[in-house]
């Protein structure tokens, strides 16, 4: 065949196959080779009714585990959770300057067959390697599967569309009549935790007939899914967004004060930052709200003292109206009032840095479904509204 036809197809199959969905594994070994462990993508059952169960799991040769799995003669096969991208990047190298040995990312325990196992990963299957074989760039090792380790509860971290993402419960049609005319009809939006609540429900009352999936998170939960194709929209902040993605603008938010009522400061029409500088602070310790409010207090020339921090913008709330702090937010409830009725008090910020923008975005060179284009139709409507 023609080189450059070969390299066509090549090509063509790296593409199509970055749409294809698997899990992420952290397979580890152990033995008189040593310790090794590398990520990996390609690991799939092979038969439950041989002697043992079986499974394969491909490794690049170039891979130090590659060579000690085959002399060790054994492996376990790590599946992470969707919490745990962390552990597959140190094991892929992407933090080779922080960590000299990368099973420092995380608590390890002995399977029987000596190989190490994630303290909690989802699953993890320990094998005993029967037989294996170089095809091209990667080791192909059929393994027997001797003991098994299966958490209660979590979600397998995915890999799509050369993006980590997380599963979600689909529901099937009730029939295929159904299916087909609900075709065309649902859109998958990824939201913001903290500012979803406020906006979402009018955005999906205008999107009458239409079926919204709904995914929220943080930042870096939403980056992941609308990489990972997991969701057509994201509407988030204007951060750290890579240049992949077409980002509409929509709104722009100044942060502000939240104090408890009777402060001290809550008698002021404003406050500045260095007024805050001896008071504790609640913070939303939720990517990137922890940075960018700490920024803010750092501009000012201020080192909060942080006294509690939280994923929670209801539980911020919560701590400020008990008098535990101080915080910084930029979403505005239209109650003053904390969930179990404790007063709050909202004052602007004086001297503010850059505000935070919020956006609507979608993978660059992606035709958008209808669904899609009226949603952000509806979204520049309600923003400018």
């Amino acid at each position: 065949m023609d080189a450059k036809i070969e390299q066509t197809v090549r090509n063509r199959f790296l593409e199509g196959m970055s749409h294809a969905a698997c899990t992420v594994n952290i397979v580890t070994t152990d033995g008189p080779a040593g310790r090794a462990g590398v990520t990996v993508s390609a690991m799939a059952s092979v038969s439950a009714d041989s002697e043992w169960p079986t499974m394969l799991v491909c490794v690049h040769h170039l891979s130090p585990a590659a060579a000690r799995i085959v002399e060790n003669g054994v492996l376990c096969v790590n599946v992470l959770r969707d919490d745990q991208s962390y552990i597959s990047d140190t094991f892929a190298g992407r933090f080779k300057d922080e960590v000299s040995d990368k099973f420092e990312c995380a608590e390890w325990v002995s399977m029987p067959s000596a190989a190490p196992r994630i303290d909690d990963p989802l699953v993890a299957f320990d094998c005993r390697l029967v037989s294996s074989e170089k095809v091209g760039t990667h080791y192909i090792f059929l393994c027997e599967v001797r003991d098994l380790y299966i958490s209660r509860s979590g979600s397998p971290l995915i890999y799509a569309n050369r993006a980590y993402g997380a599963s979600m419960r689909i529901d099937g049609a009730r029939s295929l009549a159904a299916a087909r005319a609900n075709a065309g009809t649902r859109l998958s939006v990824a939201c913001f935790h903290t500012f979803g609540p406020f906006i979402m429900p009018r955005l999906i009352q205008r999107m009458e007939g239409i079926g919204i999936r709904l995914v929220e998170g943080d930042q870096r939960r939403l980056r992941e899914s609308i990489r990972a194709g997991e969701s057509e929209l994201a509407l988030l902040y204007d951060i750290d967004l890579d240049d992949d993605l077409v980002k509409i603008p929509l709104d722009q938010l100044q942060p502000y004060v939240l104090l408890p009522d009777g402060h001290r400061l809550a008698a002021q029409s404003e406050i500045e930052a260095t007024e805050l500088a001896e008071e504790p602070m609640v913070l939303l310790d939720a990517p990137p709200s922890a940075d960018y409010f700490v920024g803010v207090m750092r501009a000012a020339g201020v080192e909060p003292l942080i006294a509690h921090r939280t994923i929670s913008f209801e539980m911020v709330r919560g701590m400020v109206g008990h008098g535990l702090g101080y915080a910084l937010l930029v979403t505005k409830p239209a109650s003053d009032m904390t969930y179990d009725g404790m007063k709050l008090v909202v004052r602007p910020l004086v001297r503010q840095q850059a505000p935070s923008s919020i956006v609507i975005a979608h993978r660059k060179h992606e035709i958008l479904s209808a669904p899609a284009r009226r949603f952000i139709e509806c979204c520049l409507e309600v923003f400018k509204g």
